[in-house]
């Protein structure tokens, strides 16, 4: 495993981030049939580990707060607390009522005790503000961000997508008041969604800011050639949102990097996880891993170099997107909930 800090903190974390969203109660939260419960998930965190991933990756709405349950639970059995970096996020609802997410300081001061509860730890390496919040202002959360770190409830602070304006913005806030500033930014980039090239990437570069990019693989498009479907994207409500199947320049390059793929006799997860890691400022891609050979088919991608002339057949069919994945409009979830009495 290849190791580097984290933006410009001292943080040292794997060059991938096993991504827990696929760890939980499949009756909870707004997740699908594809959920792997405790038992099912436990050999990927072994095998993650045995790999030398240190770096994990929750949320406390994912799957009803259940995916934290199981990440505390089998790193706790498996791994020592001071090898691991263990991040986790808040912003969505746990219930439809005042207070019950969204970024003000009442929220998100439940939000950290309730996730160490649930990872059964004293406190987490990065704790992410899962989107912006247009309700509360940004120096109430910068502050209360940097009051949960100052009480040791959090190492690091992190965000996850919003516009390049509104990091801006919360990256001065806390320089103003002399508080916990982002290390990280979790976005969304993959072969298929590169607007993130426009404006954050550049930005995070210049901040000093790690990226840590979510759906890598498009919620699987890029791990398999044209036409073959799993149970995910069957049912995955979010990723058949996100990404559009019948998209003309998303076909062509999903069957690029099936040519490539089969060219240098690799997996196409392989090639496109490989492809992250000639953004700078790329640390660590998020992967999910729900079949044995997803964490393998991962590490492999560390030692892949790609060529100018890969990247430019992978990247030539790509054609500009609106931006996605901005907002939290999960199935289930009503953004008004944050806020149900303002209009």
């Amino acid at each position: 495993m290849k190791f580097t800090r984290l933006g410009s903190s001292g943080l040292s974390v794997s060059r991938l981030c096993l991504g827990c969203m696929s760890y939980g109660d499949t009756t909870k939260g707004w997740h699908g049939d594809w959920l792997l419960g405790e038992e099912e998930s436990r050999p990927f965190f072994r095998a993650a580990l045995e790999a030398g991933i240190n770096f994990y990756d929750t949320a406390n709405g994912y799957s009803g707060g259940t995916s934290e349950e199981i990440t505390g639970k089998l790193l706790k059995e498996m791994a020592r607390r001071d090898e691991i970096v263990v991040a986790t996020k808040a912003f969505i609802p746990w219930r439809n009522a005042p207070n019950t997410g969204g970024l003000s300081r009442k929220s998100l001061m439940q939000a950290i005790d309730d996730s160490l509860t649930r990872l059964g730890m004293d406190y987490v390496d990065l704790f992410q503000i899962h989107r912006w919040d247009p309700d509360t202002p940004i120096e109430e959360t910068m502050e209360a961000l940097h009051d949960i770190v100052k009480a040791g409830k959090a190492r690091y602070v992190g965000a996850s997508s919003m516009y390049a304006w509104q990091f801006a913005k919360a990256q001065e806030a806390a320089r103003a008041n002399r508080w916990t500033p982002f290390i990280s930014m979790q976005n969304q980039l993959n072969l298929l969604y590169r607007e993130e090239e426009r404006e954050m990437l550049p930005l995070c570069e210049d901040e000093g800011v790690g990226v840590i990019p979510w759906s890598p693989l498009a919620r699987g498009r890029l791990a398999r050639p044209l036409g073959e479907g799993t149970v995910r994207s069957e049912t995955d409500g979010v990723g058949q949102s996100l990404y559009q199947d019948g998209d003309e320049a998303d076909a062509a390059i999903i069957t690029a990097l099936a040519a490539l793929a089969s060219q240098r006799d690799l997996p196409m997860a392989t090639l496109a996880l490989a492809w992250h890691f000639t953004k700078s400022p790329v640390v660590a891609p998020i992967i999910g891993a729900t079949k044995p050979h997803h964490i393998e088919a991962a590490v492999a991608a560390l030692d892949v170099e790609l060529s100018g002339e890969d990247i430019a057949a992978l990247e030539a069919p790509y054609r500009p997107k609106a931006p996605t994945g901005l907002g939290m409009a999960m199935p289930g979830m009503d953004r008004v909930s944050l806020n149900p009495g303002r209009m």
